[in-house]
């Protein structure tokens, strides 16, 4: 009844890779108890949050939990997926969201991203509270108690360091076999639900339709210039926020890792990695961020160093990233 705990502790802080691969290789098998994608999406959403872990590998309730409701809305609601492995059912999680839905009377066009954030924040603390008790202790039984800990009072976990690096290093490896089981659970207990192209619509549950925001508090550090080439963009039309680091490794969207690009840059660069002069140049453009009072308070600034952002640059190499861009005019180097 491991999924019924409030707190968990690791049983034990080193594993090997091979130990590691053997709980995930569990989790994934039908030996475990996958009647709902709760596992697969909280799995998803640990992934595209371990960048935003303290100095102590501690993540809050409230990071992990925004990123698994933005996915469970957009499987559930966005795309009409049954969450669950019996028929005429729905998860609990499932049902608060249609229940949500109905009493907003949200279209099923909108992603998570286009609800208003007071409605998101209001979707997050209700999923939270439901997901707490079936959720967190899960995955922390299938792996023996050695995954995190966990403390469902003070809302946080604490990852394992033997986890944490083996998740850095396989990422991309991690985030693919999740996918596919996920895909794999919903294409079983989906009939009538739009699951046309459905790996894709996994695959991209988190992306973002618009980076508009993230522009505006940018555009003050980029006078009217390409990070990438140095070229003056003229047109508001032609300026592109990119990820620095491709949004297919860190699939959030972190301000530290945007820039303003322009057209050319961005869709030649593409889901490629830019050459290291350029991860030396950001480092200096989040100085000013850190400095800038009114966004080093934010939850992405908070939890940013220039040592976690040379380690992700380094990790994302490993994780298959090795087509280095470089700008076709280069500024002066």
């Amino acid at each position: 009844m491991s999924h019924k705990l409030q707190v968990g502790e690791m049983t034990v802080k080193y594993l090997t890779d091979k130990e590691i691969w053997g709980h995930f290789n569990y989790i994934f098998s039908p030996k475990s108890k996958n009647s709902t994608t709760y596992k697969f999406v909280l799995i998803k959403s640990i992934l595209e949050n371990l960048y935003n872990v303290n100095e102590k590998l501690e993540l809050t309730y409230d990071l992990l939990f925004n990123s698994f409701s933005k996915i469970y809305w957009n499987l559930v609601i966005h795309h009409n997926l049954n969450q669950i492995n019996m028929t005429g059912k729905k998860a609990e999680v499932q049902k608060l969201l249609i229940e949500i839905k109905e009493k907003y009377n949200v279209p099923n066009t909108f992603v998570f991203y286009k609800l208003a954030e007071e409605l998101q924040l209001e979707i997050i603390t209700k999923v939270k509270k439901k997901a707490k008790l079936n959720v967190m202790g899960a995955i922390y039984g299938d792996t023996n108690s050695t995954i995190y800990d966990f403390d469902n009072k003070k809302e946080s976990i604490k990852i394992n360091p033997s986890y944490y690096s083996f998740m850095q290093r396989f990422q991309k490896v991690l985030t693919y076999l999740t996918n596919y089981h996920l895909v794999l659970f919903l294409e079983k207990f989906n009939q009538k639900g739009d699951i046309t192209n459905l790996l894709m619509k996994v695959e991209n549950v988190s992306k973002r339709s618009s980076l508009n925001e993230f522009y505006f508090l940018l555009s003050s550090f980029y006078n009217d210039k390409c990070f990438y080439c140095g070229k003056e963009i003229k047109k508001k039309g032609s300026i592109h926020v990119d990820h620095f680091i491709p949004w297919s490794f860190v699939q959030t969207d972190q301000l530290w890792n945007l820039v303003i690009s322009c057209s050319p840059c961005n869709l030649s660069k593409n889901d490629k990695l830019a050459v290291d002069t350029f991860l030396h140049f950001l480092i200096d453009r989040n100085v000013e961020l850190k400095n800038n009072p009114s966004l080093n308070q934010r939850p992405d600034m908070k939890v940013y160093n220039e040592k976690k952002l040379i380690e992700i640059y380094q990790y994302s190499k490993e994780n298959g990233f090795t087509d280095i861009w470089t700008p076709q005019k280069n500024i002066q180097l």
